[in-house]
């Protein structure tokens, strides 16, 4: 039997089958060739139809025909028949084959669905009919004339006139639950994931719904899109760390951006009132299933505002968005309801500790009464001996609250220890007027009131670089930035979100490798298996 005379893609074959199954469609391949036809001359195939709008256009029209023929089922069917009239061109491959002999029907898919094809050598002729038969494969993209028609099982099809190869494919197409059951290899061949998936693609064509949206959302506010360096001079910015690369013609050491904020300020400096970025980031860390060495983010920073104003910003921004694109602010995570659009609970981070740790950051009467606290409660400082207050305020937080916050929640007043670029409160200045809102237990995004005294800024980025370079760090003071400052930044408040986070939480998505194409993954050697040491490091990550 022929490999393409099944109801299904192939299933998975083991690699010396592959081989064979490919060296067969080479031979096929060589054979059309021989005989003064190659599909990949081919340059263009007019194609006026897509599978899904036939299949709609033809049930509106059938059912508009039945309702005025009053019960005349020879008027319908006349009606029907004169349809047939109607040429239609579509394209796309070959996803699964059923012979019957001088009457084949194949599923072909293009980008929006698939529609069966009825293919009758009477119709295409009889030679084309049987290189078709011989010739052709599962996972071919081929181009089809014909018309639209319901077959006698009720499936609506089209009946093709003409049948065009435009591109072989040597390789057999995986069976869905088979044959692409590795996830790891779903990330690795992704153009595969999409052919035999399609859901997967429903998930990529929502995030551009969603980026599209937090556009119009922000354009509609009289927000500015810019574009910022990506190659940095400097190695700056928060405490992440950056990948490394070397420009020749200027022979230095440059890196790629792990924020875009400091550009996006200067540029508040230099009279914009209101801009955002949607740009990559890199930060050459860790891996999980919320982290990815380049991700996209969104930063908006507008003058005259401060961190509520920016909590508003957000807050019905989601709300907005996930209204555009799934219809309703009310979205399942995971098994979990989300409620997107009542109000997010918004509790300082003081407020959030006692509540969920049951331990009172006024009741310390200095650090050291702190830092005893913590060892008591059995939690851990970074910073050990030399942990103020603050620290262990933020370490009691990550040790406490963070997994409870399930709902969207706003969590503000930081310590001035961890929020390097935000602004002092005026009526505290241990603490800083920053906030991060938490959803589904994730940090989503984080937000300041801009810090804009060059004076503090600059004693914060020496402390800054002095603890990078304790850590074997490069880092250097943004002398620039603060020069900027000193020209005026006026009151500004700032937002930074990941996008891929948003992204999947608005498809239902568990890992961020899920909603980027092509994820970063070690390379697989040559010639050789999936290293298991790699294989157990990722699922250990995962």
């Amino acid at each position: 039997m022929s490999e393409n005379q099944t109801n299904s893609p192939v299933q998975a074959e083991p690699e010396q089958d592959i081989n064979i199954l490919k060296k067969d469609r080479l031979d096929k391949l060589a054979s059309l060739r021989e005989g003064g036809f190659d599909p990949y001359q081919i340059t263009k195939f007019d194609v006026n139809a897509k599978a899904a709008d036939l299949k709609a256009q033809y049930e509106a029209q059938e059912a508009k025909i039945i309702a005025e023929a009053n019960g005349d089922e020879e008027k319908v069917n006349a009606e029907l028949e004169a349809l047939q009239v109607n040429t239609v061109r579509i394209a796309g491959r070959i996803m699964s084959w059923r012979d019957m002999g001088k009457a084949n029907f194949i599923d072909l898919r293009d980008a929006s669905d698939r529609i069966q094809v009825y293919i009758r050598s009477n119709d295409v002729g009889a030679d084309l009919f049987k290189e078709f038969k011989k010739k052709w494969d599962i996972g071919d993209i081929i181009g089809v004339e014909g018309f639209v028609f319901r077959t006698r099982k009720g499936e609506i099809s089209v009946h093709a006139k003409k049948i065009s190869l435009l591109s072989k494919s040597l390789l057999p197409l995986p069976e869905k639950w088979h044959g692409l059951k590795d996830q790891d290899m779903r990330y690795r061949q992704r153009y595969v994931d999409l052919i035999v998936n399609p859901e997967v693609k429903d998930t990529f064509i929502k995030r551009s719904q969603i980026i599209k949206e937090v556009r119009n959302y922000l354009d509609n506010l009289g927000y500015i899109e810019v574009d910022t360096p990506v190659l940095h001079t400097l190695e700056i910015g928060a405490s992440a760390r950056p990948f490394v690369t070397h420009h020749n013609t200027l022979d230095i050491e440059m890196y790629l951006r792990i924020e875009t904020e400091l550009y996006l300020k200067r540029l508040i400096v230099g009279g914009f009132e209101k801009v955002y970025e949607v740009g990559r980031i890199f930060r050459n860390e860790g891996m999980d299933t919320s982290h990815n060495p380049e991700f996209t983010s969104v930063e908006m920073y507008q003058a005259y505002t401060d961190y509520i104003g920016m909590m508003d910003l957000i807050e019905n921004m989601y709300r907005t968005i996930a209204e555009k694109v799934c219809g309703t602010s009310k979205i399942t995570y995971q098994g979990v309801e989300i409620d997107l659009g009542k109000k997010w609970e918004r509790l300082t981070m003081i407020e959030a500790v006692k509540k969920y740790a049951g331990v009172d950051y006024n009741d310390w009467a200095d650090d050291a009464a702190a830092r005893a606290c913590a060892k008591e409660k059995g939690v851990e400082v970074e910073e050990g001996d030399s942990a103020t207050k603050g620290h262990v305020l933020i370490a009691f937080f990550d040790a406490f609250v963070e997994d409870k916050l399930i709902q969207p929640t706003i969590i503000y007043d930081y310590p001035v220890e961890n929020s390097p670029l935000a602004k002092r409160k005026p009526s505290d200045p241990a603490f800083t007027e920053r906030f991060e809102y938490f959803i589904y237990c994730r940090e989503m995004g984080n937000a300041f009131s801009e810090l804009n005294d060059p004076i503090d800024q600059k004693e914060r980025f020496v402390k800054q670089v002095e603890a990078k370079r304790a850590q074997g760090a490069n880092a250097e003071v943004d002398e620039d930035f603060v020069t900027a400052l000193e020209y005026g930044l006026p009151p500004t408040g700032g937002l930074g979100f990941g996008l891929d986070r948003l992204v999947m939480l608005l498809t239902d998505s568990a890992s961020i490798r899920d909603v980027l194409l092509f994820p970063t993954m070690k390379p697989i050697p040559a010639n050789s298996g999936r290293p298991a040491k790699e294989e157990a490091a990722e699922e250990e990550a995962e």
